[in-house]
């Protein structure tokens, strides 16, 4: 898959991990940011634990989207109140 596919999937990535996490989201800038970071993130992890979605779009959008919401979990986590 290109790197623009990547940036892509990345971007949506954050759009819905933003929606899912409603309350813990940073704004639309940063979720797309960490979403591209989780992307990367969602696709190294899932492959480590032997799970798969498929090869195609939506698979890669199901796992940089799981990448998305754990890296925004973890980064909530630490943000000041």
């Amino acid at each position: 898959m290109g790197i623009i596919w990547v940036i892509l999937i990345g971007i949506a990535a954050g759009f819905l991990a933003g929606f899912l996490m409603k309350g813990r989201g940073f704004g639309w800038l940063i979720n797309l940011l960490l979403g591209l970071a989780g992307a990367l993130i969602g696709g190294w992890l899932l492959g480590v634990l032997g799970v798969s979605f498929g090869d195609g779009i939506i698979g890669s959008l199901i796992a940089a989207t799981i990448g998305a919401v754990v890296l925004i979990f973890v980064v909530s986590l630490f943000k000041k109140k």
